[in-house]
C-alpha cells in the first residue's frame, strides 16, 4: 500500500500533464527573465501583488496602489504583514509546518483576535485536520510539486482551521511551499494574482474540493494548472 498521501492525483486525467505544463511555463518565465532581471526589489514587488490580491479575495475594498503607498484598509495591512515576513518561513514550513501555519495566522489576524487565539486551531478537530494537512505539506511524494501546494491551499480553506483568516493563510501557504520546493525560491510568480483574476472558478472549485467528492477535487486541480499559468503571466517579471 502506498505511502505517499497525494499518489491518487497522480492518476487523474490530465492532471499529470497540466501540472508540467504548468511547471514549464514558470520555469521559463524565470530562466529566461528571471536570469536577468531578479533582484530584491521584484521579489517584493511580487509579494505585495500577492498581498493586495489575497487581501482583496479576503474582503478588502484597497487598490495595489493604495498599498503601495502603505494605505489601505485593515484586512490590507493583515495580507501585508504576512507577505513581509513570507520568506523568512521557508525553513519552517520544512521542518516544522504547524508553526509555520501558525506564525502566519498570528501575523494575519494581529488585532483581530485575542492574542491568546492567534495561531492556535479553533477546537480539537480542527488541531486534528491541521495536523494532517501539516502531514501533506511535508510528506514525500511523487505528485508535482505545484499539485501539493495546490492541494494545501484547499485543504487549508476548507478546514478552516484558525478562528480568522484562513483564505490569506492558505494564499499565503501555497506561495510559501512553491519557494520551500524548488518551485519558485524567489517567489516571483504571483498565484493570488491569478486567483483573484480567476475568482469566480476559484471559489466554486473550492467549494467543490469541499462538496463535491473526487470530481470535486479533480475540477480544483485542473483549475490550479490554469491559475499557475496565470501566476506566471502575473509576475512583475512581466513588467
Amino acid at each position: 500500500m502506498s505511502t505517499d498521501p497525494h499518489a491518487w492525483l497522480v492518476s487523474l486525467e490530465g492532471v499529470p500533464s497540466g501540472f508540467t505544463a504548468a511547471r514549464d511555463g514558470i520555469d521559463v518565465l524565470l530562466r529566461d527573465r528571471g536570469l536577468r532581471r531578479t533582484g530584491p526589489e521584484l521579489t517584493g514587488e511580487s509579494l505585495l501583488r500577492g498581498a493586495h490580491a489575497s487581501a482583496v479575495l479576503e474582503g478588502s475594498g484597497s487598490s495595489l496602489e493604495e498599498i503601495r503607498s502603505g494605505g489601505g484598509d485593515e484586512i490590507a495591512a493583515d495580507a501585508v504583514r504576512v507577505s513581509t515576513e513570507l520568506l523568512s518561513l521557508v525553513p519552517v514550513l520544512r521542518r516544522q509546518p504547524l508553526q509555520a501555519f501558525a506564525r502566519l495566522h498570528t501575523l494575519a489576524a494581529r488585532g483581530a483576535l485575542p492574542d491568546e487565539l492567534l495561531g492556535r486551531p479553533r477546537d480539537g478537530e480542527a488541531a486534528s485536520k491541521l495536523r494532517g494537512i501539516a502531514e501533506l505539506a511535508t510528506a514525500r511524494t511523487s505528485a508535482p510539486a505545484l499539485a501539493v501546494a495546490a492541494v494545501v491551499h484547499a485543504e487549508l480553506v476548507t478546514a478552516a482551521p484558525f478562528g480568522s483568516h484562513n483564505g490569506i493563510v492558505a494564499r499565503a501557504a501555497e506561495r510559501l511551499l512553491l519557494a520551500v520546493k524548488g518551485v519558485d525560491e524567489k517567489s516571483l510568480v504571483v498565484p493570488e494574482a491569478a486567483h483573484l483574476a480567476l475568482r469566480p472558478q476559484y471559489e466554486s472549485n473550492l467549494r467543490g474540493w469541499a462538496t463535491g467528492g473526487q470530481a470535486g477535487m479533480h475540477a480544483w486541480l485542473i483549475y490550479a494548472t490554469e491559475a499557475y499559468a496565470a501566476a506566471a503571466e502575473a509576475s512583475p517579471l512581466n513588467g
